[in-house]
Order: C-alpha cells, then sequence, then structure tokens
C-alpha cells in the first residue's frame, strides 16, 4: 500500500500555496526558454519537429550567433509588385532593376505582357515599369554614364519534340533593289513553287542591296568600262506552315514568292528555304536594344543589333564599349561567333571580332584589355565547341587555353568570378554541371593566376556538395558569399541546397555562413547592396516535390542576407561624409569622416547586372589610401581595363572587415 501522509503534513498556509504556484510558473518559464536547449543538446526526441524549430530560430536569432554566420529577412512585395526576376542590375540611384520580361511564362508572352519592377532597398518600395519587348533572357552591361544597356531577349517560345504541328524553319531572304530596304511584317506568307504557304512570326527588315562597280583591264593595261555588280541584302526569318502535318516538310532549297509584293518589290525580294521539319523548335532571339535611364526610370531605343540573340552576354570593355556575344539567333540557332560592338556614344553598333561560345558565357575584363573565358555558360550549344576555358584578346582575335581544370566537362550552369582585389588578377570557378539536362554536378572550385606567364588552374576548396547555379557575389572585406543552388538539373528531385558560405582568397578557404530559408537554382540572382547586405531573388524549379510529379512554381519571394560583419559592429562601422562624386586631376577622391582611424582599407566596388549566375561586371579594385584628422583620401588606379569606366560604390572598411555604408563615385 502506498504511504499517505498526515492531514498535518500536507497542509498549508495561503502564503506557502502562493509561493509554490509562483515557482511552478517560474519553472515552466524557463523550461519555455531554455528547456529546448537542453533537450537538444542532449539530442533529446522532444527536441524534434515544432519544439526543434522554435529552438532553431531562436538558435539563429541570438547575437552570438548572428556574429559569427550572419542572417537571413524576407521583403514585404506588396502583390502586383511580385514578378518572376530573371535579371536584376544595381543602378547607380542605389535602386536595383529587376527584368522578367515574359519571365518564362508562354501564356504572358502570347498577350505581350513583359515585367520590370524597380525597387528601393532604403525604402522596400516597388514600382512598375513599361516594358517594350520581351527582355526575357537578354543580356545587359553598365555603360559609363551610368545607363544599363539591355540587347537581346524572346521572339519566339520553343517547342519540344512532340509539341511541333506545323513544320518551321528558317527562312532566307533576299533584297535585290539596290535603293531600299524592304519591311516584311510578322504574318508575312511564303509561297513555295508546289503552292505550300508558310507563315513569319516575327518582323523582319531586309537591307537594301550593295552596289559594287567592278573596274577591269584588258592585257594591255587599258582600263575597260565599268561594271556594275549587285549583292543582294538578306536577312532571316523563322516560318511556320500554314497547315498542320507532314506535308509541309522540306529539305529542299527553292525560290518562294512573297504574297502581296507587287511589281519591282514583287521581281526584287524573294524567300530561300532552308531546312523546314517537325523537329524540336528552340528559342529565337530578338535584335532589340535599349538603354535604361536611372534618372528617367524608363527604357530608350537605341540602335538594334544586326543579330538576333537570346541568351547573350554582353561584356564592357576597357574604352567603354560594350562587346556582345553568342546567344540563340532568330531561327534559335546558336550564334557561329559572329560578336558586335555597342558604341554608347554613337548608340550604334558594329561588327567585332569572330569568336564561338556556348550562350552565357561568363567574360572576364582583365589587364591589357584581354577577356578571359573560365568555361561558365549557361546551357546551349554542342558539348565539344567553346567549352575550353582560356585568354581571348578581341583586339587580335586570338585565344590562349588555359589548362588545370578539373572536372572540364561540368562547366555549364558554374558559377564564376575575378576574385577580389582585382589586382590579384585570379578568376574562380565554382561548381557547375554536365551539358544539358545531365544530373552530373560538381563540388570543384579552382583558381587561376592570370599574372602568371603560363596560367593554369589550380583546384580550389570543394564545395559542400555537387552544386549548380551557385550565386556569388563579392564582399566589401575581399571574401566571396556563395550561395544556394541545387544539386541536379533545375532543382529535380528536390535538390535545392539550402547552405551558404564565404570563400576568403587569402586562405584559400570556405566558411560556414547563416542558411538561406528559400532555395533556389535555374533563373536565380544575387547581387550586392550599397548598405553591406546581399539580396537574393528568382528560382524556376522544374518540379516541387522529390518524386518530380508536381510542377515547379517560380518563386517570387525575396531573402536579404545580413553579413556576420554588420551584426558584430554595426553601431560603430566606418562612416563617410561628405565628399565628392567625381575624381579629381589626380584620380582621388577625399571624403569627410569623424573616425580616420577606424579606416584600414578602402575598395571600389562596380555594380552587379546578373542572370543565369553570370555577372561579368562585379569587380572591387583595392584603393590607396591616406588619412588626416578628420577625413580619408582614396587614390584610384588609373588603368581602364582594371578600372572601366563607370560608376562605382565606395566602400571603407575597419580591421574587423565591418563596412561602411557605400558612397556612389564616378570614374570617367
Amino acid at each position: 500500500m502506498a504511504h499517505r501522509p498526515s492531514k498535518k503534513t500536507t497542509k498549508t498556509t495561503k502564503t506557502e500555496t502562493k509561493k509554490a504556484k509562483k515557482a511552478k510558473k517560474t519553472r515552466k518559464t524557463l523550461i519555455g526558454i531554455t528547456g529546448l536547449a537542453v533537450l537538444a543538446g542532449l539530442n533529446a526526441p522532444a527536441a524534434l519537429g515544432f519544439a526543434g524549430e522554435t529552438y532553431h530560430e531562436y538558435k539563429i536569432s541570438r547575437p552570438s550567433y548572428t556574429a559569427k554566420y550572419g542572417s537571413w529577412s524576407s521583403v514585404e512585395i506588396p502583390a502586383e509588385y511580385r514578378t518572376n526576376a530573371i535579371h536584376a542590375a544595381l543602378l547607380h540611384t542605389g535602386k536595383v532593376l529587376i527584368v522578367a520580361g515574359s519571365g518564362n511564362e508562354q501564356k504572358k508572352f502570347d498577350q505581350g505582357s513583359f515585367d520590370t519592377v524597380l525597387w528601393d532597398p532604403r525604402t522596400d518600395t516597388f514600382k512598375k515599369i513599361p516594358t517594350p519587348d520581351d527582355f526575357f533572357c537578354s543580356g545587359h552591361a553598365q555603360l559609363p554614364d551610368g545607363r544599363l544597356l539591355v540587347a537581346g531577349g524572346t521572339a519566339r517560345y520553343e517547342k519540344l519534340d512532340g509539341e511541333v504541328v506545323r513544320a518551321g524553319g528558317g527562312m532566307r531572304v533576299k533584297n535585290e533593289n539596290p535603293d531600299k530596304a524592304v519591311v516584311l511584317k510578322k504574318g508575312t506568307v511564303f509561297r513555295s513553287p508546289a503552292g505550300v504557304d508558310y507563315v513569319s512570326r516575327v518582323d523582319v527588315t531586309v537591307p537594301r542591296a550593295k552596289r559594287n562597280q567592278i573596274i577591269t583591264y584588258d592585257r594591255n593595261g587599258a582600263m575597260q568600262p565599268w561594271r556594275t555588280e549587285v549583292t543582294a541584302g538578306e536577312a532571316r526569318v523563322f516560318v511556320e506552315a500554314r497547315e498542320k502535318g507532314p506535308g509541309s516538310v522540306t529539305d529542299r532549297q527553292a525560290q518562294y514568292e512573297i504574297v502581296g509584293l507587287r511589281g519591282e518589290d514583287a521581281y526584287n525580294t524573294y524567300g530561300l528555304s532552308e531546312k523546314i521539319t517537325l523537329d524540336k523548335q528552340d528559342f529565337q532571339g530578338i535584335r532589340a536594344a535599349y538603354e535604361f535611364d536611372p534618372r528617367a526610370e524608363r527604357y530608350i531605343p537605341v540602335d538594334p543589333m544586326d543579330k538576333a540573340r537570346w541568351y547573350p552576354t554582353l561584356v564592357g570593355l576597357d574604352d567603354g564599349r560594350v562587346l556582345a556575344v553568342s546567344g540563340l539567333d532568330d531561327v534559335g540557332v546558336v550564334d557561329p561567333g559572329d560578336t558586335e560592338i555597342y558604341d554608347p556614344v554613337t548608340k550604334r553598333w558594329s561588327p567585332g571580332p569572330h569568336r564561338y561560345f556556348p550562350t552565357y558565357p561568363a567574360l572576364f575584363l582583365t589587364k591589357g584589355g584581354k577577356l578571359f573565358y573560365p568555361a561558365s555558360n549557361a546551357g546551349y550549344g554542342p558539348a565539344g565547341q567553346g567549352r575550353d576555358p582560356g585568354l581571348w584578346d578581341p583586339r587580335t582575335d586570338t585565344f590562349q587555353k588555359v589548362p588545370g581544370l578539373r572536372d572540364a566537362d561540368r562547366t555549364e550552369t558554374s558559377a564564376s568570378v575575378l576574385l577580389p582585389p582585382a589586382q590579384e588578377q585570379k578568376v574562380m570557378i565554382l561548381g557547375g554541371g554536365g551539358v544539358g539536362e545531365s544530373r552530373k554536378s560538381t563540388a570543384r572550385t579552382a583558381v587561376v593566376d592570370l599574372k602568371k606567364d603560363s596560367p593554369a588552374f589550380e583546384d580550389g576548396p570543394d564545395l559542400p556538395q555537387g552544386t549548380r547555379y551557385l550565386n556569388s557575389v563579392i564582399m566589401p572585406d575581399d571574401t566571396v558569399f556563395t550561395t544556394n543552388g541545387s544539386r541536379d538539373y533545375r532543382g529535380r528531385g528536390a535538390s535545392n541546397i539550402l547552405k551558404a558560405q564565404f570563400y576568403d582568397p587569402r586562405t584559400n578557404a570556405f566558411h560556414e555562413a547563416a542558411s538561406p530559408r528559400v532555395g533556389r537554382n535555374y533563373h536565380s540572382e544575387a547581387l550586392l547592396l550599397p548598405d553591406g547586405r546581399v539580396v537574393t531573388f528568382g528560382s524556376d524549379p522544374l518540379f516541387d516535390d522529390q518524386r518530380n510529379t508536381k510542377l515547379g512554381h517560380f518563386e517570387q519571394r525575396m531573402e536579404v542576407f545580413t553579413p556576420p560583419a554588420l551584426h558584430r559592429n554595426r553601431a560603430n562601422r566606418p562612416v563617410l561624409g561628405a565628399g565628392p562624386q567625381e575624381l579629381d586631376a589626380n584620380h582621388r577622391a577625399t571624403f569627410a569622416t569623424g573616425h580616420p582611424e577606424r579606416v584600414v582599407k578602402a575598395r571600389l566596388m562596380r555594380p552587379s547586372a546578373v542572370t543565369h549566375t553570370t555577372d561579368v561586371e562585379q569587380r572591387s579594385i583595392e584603393l590607396g589610401l591616406t588619412r588626416t584628422a578628420d577625413s580619408v583620401t582614396v587614390d584610384v588606379p588609373r588603368d581602364p581595363a582594371l578600372v572601366p569606366p563607370g560608376w562605382y560604390m565606395l566602400f571603407v572598411t575597419d580591421a574587423r572587415g565591418t563596412p561602411s555604408e557605400a558612397k556612389w563615385i564616378h570614374v570617367g
């Protein structure tokens, strides 16, 4: 029998009862605050599930944790401003241009509904920007005056095998009239000799023919009468058969009548068919080009490119011009190497050097005006062409291959970056996967030192696992912040990687950062903000589940990462006061500061323009630094291949790597 205490021993006073209740309440409170930590430390089952999640949130919000790993926060976006972030660029106004175009949505493309949103990180406010063309999968580059060049985009969405019901292919359109160009509107009908009709899907302008005077001499050296030779102008346009089925398929070249043309135009203008099939039809590019004006906050049309491009790279050169390379053309074929150069003074394009690359190749401007290609690219092109890393001189069109890259068959969807400071001339490649929809991925990183006479890649530290679509951002303290990605193609099999880390070039090592909450793979971006934080956008998974049965949805949430240094020392971060926005004659600029003794480093950082994990704009330049009692003066290198003309963020950091907020400064 159990022992029962006497009435005397169980009797309590009112005061004792109150004390007991208070003690019990206190114990409950303590368990609520610390019990989970104890349980978690003991790996107790009670720490799992909701309790474990609660403890995790508690843990990652502690000052000791954020000071070591940083923290993530979400951005509240009003419903009317949520969009599929395909491209993102930081403007010298401090605002971020988020470009979707049709956003990989066929329905929006068919409706002509194209999106651009301007976000102000200082106020978390948004503004819709009228978007004149489909900039989905365009190219972009910062211009010397602070405008953003946007060129290329989408003329037509792809149709996969089995989806094609009308034969389609390229039509070469000839114009033999040397006096005028011919404009053929979308819907123009090309009729074959057999009476089969094919319809164009975009507008096309066929340039006028070229008239050349041919001079000849007889055997005695006497000049003969001039002879005029006319070379027809030519353009290409994608056409589809008016009727469904295999009856319109042809692989024979023939001359096609252009229905609706009359008189001289009908005589001088005609089509020549290329192969017209029921095969898979790829995306097709456009020629359109615009400058986005950050002050007026609108797109301004400029001279279109000569070639249509979808998935092109635009890279700034040391003279302020911009080189456009690669991309799918107006019939969905990877450009064979016909590059072109944009002049921001004349607003026109001219032919550039000939060099083939897969789409969205990463090209970094290096010393001497050469472009380094680490083999990073975003996906279209054969496995055996244009995949070798190397140093390309566009002036002489010579290409020096660079050996030593491990997992060289896994450079597609890799990240790459010109390591800080840019004076070191080191480029890093991180992760990547096999060509196309390959399941292969790699944890490999590698670094090449371009200052060496015979540069070669050397292995860096491995990533935590094989990673595609990794976003990498240069930080003001000379580290590189890397985040997200997926193990498999477009996150298949729920393979998103919820990890982040810092790479330190000085120690050639990674160290852990706080984990993002939102998974990101294909069509995701990350960039550095002027306040020292990093923002991440986008993601376009094929599926939303491990078994690949639920179709994916585009990720429209935005997250912002606050680095550890801002948690450790936010209240005492260096502060730059009044100063100029232009350099003086000595390439210097002086800024007031209350504590110049805290400033140990200064960096000039070019704002990002990023898409498909490709960001060839960002770079960090080490500056000379002079202090006085109440100011700091920075000295900017004069080499335009190191510091291309344009707007930059000026950061200074203290001995612990805490950055100031950036000051914007223009380098002419």
